[in-house]
């Protein structure tokens, strides 16, 4: 039985903004804004207490995600967390992280330093949002979600594997079926040929089927190639970001969970290819099949 599956992821101290730290925080007439202060916080880590970050690049995308977060806060119906509205602002966040503060902007630096200096200087932040009303002001730190390369394919297979291969090997339950452990499957490079092949050809034609435009099923594609086989199987998604975010999904969805968890497939290929047209996240085939032997 074939199955589809669509889901919608050295220390080093700057000795001079230290002390300018300690200046503005003994200075009760500076007026750094909150941008600055995030800034300095960066440049000086925390004070001294991590290592330097690089500066944040402003984001016009993330101010209107940050203005979004900061008037629909909460779990009230409609509320949005950052990583939503920072979605829903056309930025394609790879991580985010939101911060609030209320006070004049005489004391930010000591509110975030108190509050968020942590999260503030965190290395993995490359872009900053920042919306104020009043004395209230809300940043959104956030890193952009670039696809991988296709040099990565070897690393993001390789993840797959050790994950299926955890599962099967402890077993689990495939909605309300359970399953007991199954020997590990290897990795195919036939199979990963034939399923980059169909992630490709579903990227660059922005469909998104197990049977492919020319009507050939994942078992007619993997005897295309010579591949001689008892029995194929195949899950495909699109949209996970990483290998954890896919095979998880899977593992959610009880038709293809079956197919990672049955014991009679002993190899698998998998392989990713990034949309070209309407959408452009990542299309996931992965092929599992028991061999002729």
């Amino acid at each position: 039985m074939q199955y589809s599956y669509n889901r919608p992821m050295a220390l080093r101290l700057c000795t001079q903004a230290v002390i300018l730290l300690g200046a503005l925080l003994g200075s009760g007439a500076c007026r750094a804004d909150v941008l600055s202060a995030v800034q300095l916080l960066r440049e000086g880590g925390c004070g001294g207490l991590l290592p330097a970050a690089q500066p944040l690049h402003r984001s016009a995308l993330l101010d209107h995600a940050a203005r979004d977060w900061a008037t629909h806060p909460g779990a009230a119906p409609g509320a949005l967390t950052p990583g939503v509205a920072a979605s829903r602002s056309g930025y394609k966040p790879r991580v985010t992280a939101g911060v609030h503060i209320s006070g004049p902007d005489s004391s930010a630096i000591q509110l975030l330093r108190r509050t968020s200096c942590r999260t503030i200087s965190d290395q993995g932040f490359q872009d900053l949002g920042v919306y104020s009303s009043g004395s209230d002001t809300w940043l959104l730190l956030a890193a952009a979600y670039s696809a991988p390369s296709p040099t990565e394919a070897p690393l993001l297979s390789a993840r797959v594997l050790d994950l299926v291969n955890a599962v099967r090997a402890s077993g689990t339950h495939c909605g309300e079926r359970a399953f007991g452990p199954a020997p590990p499957v290897k990795l195919s490079t036939t199979l990963a040929g034939v399923a980059l092949g169909h992630a490709n050809d579903m990227a660059e034609h922005d469909y998104f089927e197990h049977e492919d435009r020319a009507g050939h099923t994942p078992a007619d594609r993997v005897r295309a190639v010579g591949y001689r086989e008892k029995l194929v199987g195949e899950n495909i998604a699109y949209g996970p970001q990483t290998a954890d975010e896919v095979v998880r999904g899977w593992l959610d969805s009880p038709g293809h969970c079956e197919n990672i968890m049955d014991a009679r497939f002993a190899e698998m290929g998998v392989a990713f290819a990034a949309g070209q047209a309407s959408k452009r996240g990542l299309y996931w085939v992965q092929l599992l099949a028991a061999p002729q032997v």
